[in-house]
């Protein structure tokens, strides 16, 4: 049997994500307390208390991380570990802290400057992301491509068969939903995010991440990291930074990253952090794997009962 990790993206957050789990475990509460420190932002407050804030790029991306990373410490001190990790883009990160390529207080300080950089680089109301259902990734390529000769959309991630993610440019969005529905997708919903997202509209964002990833020290990979970029795992350490450089405005390829795992052994898939978004996408991908989720007690003792109980 082989274990993957998955940590959970942007958009999973939620008001008291974590909260049992903090006031349980020491661990956790130490995780939480550290990136507080780091940050200069309780992060405590942030995620418990109704904090708008939660869901600010800057802010959202640091909360995810750390409670991901809290969980899977619990994992760990049970004795489970995984043979391979990977994540949703902002997830990506949390995978890398997981193989001890960054450290954890080096991804929180990293990530919340890549929510700075992602938040800054296209002014608010210029752009917008819509989530496609029941289309072939083919035919939504086609009329993204048709579109982008008067104003710019493009895929944004290919999540899973039957749901593909569109941004760009407000307008070409707008449009892209009329052309999409026409050609037959069962449903095409706007997203509620602050811009578009993993397209080229994202470039300083990259060019100033970047910069910022030079100051960041790396160690060898403990275990496999899988890349949303190319589907596959990193070969080198060298290829870290320029991959995550060209992750923030290429395409996440989750599904065929998940491919990639179940084809190099991956047959259960846990994921940690708030939400159960990865899950229901795994699922979809491969109904022959074992898919769980980890955000609350009752769910941490499940998984590891049932990893013990396989190996």
């Amino acid at each position: 049997m082989s274990t993957a990790f998955l940590f959970s993206g942007q958009g999973a957050q939620y008001d008291g994500m974590g909260r049992e789990l903090y006031e349980q475990y020491d661990s956790v509460k130490r995780t939480f307390d550290k990136a507080s420190e780091i940050l200069e932002i309780d992060m405590a407050e942030l995620a418990f208390n109704q904090n708008e804030k939660l869901n600010w790029t800057p802010l959202t991306q640091p909360a995810i991380l750390t409670l991901s990373h809290g969980i899977e410490q619990l994992m760990l001190e049970a004795g489970v570990k995984p043979d391979m990790v990977a994540g949703l883009s902002l997830g990506e990160y949390t995978a890398l802290v997981s193989s001890e390529v960054f450290t954890f207080e080096d991804a929180v300080k990293l990530v919340h400057k890549r929510g700075q950089f992602m938040d800054q680089a296209v002014p608010e109301g210029v752009g917008a992301m819509a989530a496609v259902m029941g289309l072939e990734s083919e035919v939504v390529e086609k009329i993204c491509d048709e579109i982008s000769e008067t104003h710019y959309v493009q895929v944004a991630n290919y999540n899973m068969p039957g749901q593909i993610v569109v941004a760009g440019i407000k307008e070409g969005v707008q449009v892209a939903i009329q052309k999409l529905e026409e050609a037959g997708a069962k449903k095409v919903i706007p997203l509620n995010v602050s811009g578009p997202f993993h397209t080229k509209l994202l470039e300083p964002a990259a060019k100033n991440l970047e910069v910022e990833l030079q100051t960041i020290e790396t160690k060898p990979f403990l275990y496999p990291v899988y890349s949303n970029t190319n589907a596959r795992a990193y070969t080198s350490l060298e290829e870290v930074s320029n991959t995550l450089v060209q992750q923030v405005m290429s395409p996440v390829r989750f599904e065929q990253m998940i491919c990639q795992m179940i084809a190099d052994g991956a047959d259960t898939f846990v994921e940690l952090g708030p939400g159960k978004t990865l899950k229901t996408f795994v699922k979809k991908i491969d109904r022959s794997v074992t898919v769980m989720n980890v955000e609350n007690d009752k769910q941490l003792h499940k998984a590891i009962e049932t990893i013990a109980h396989t190996n």
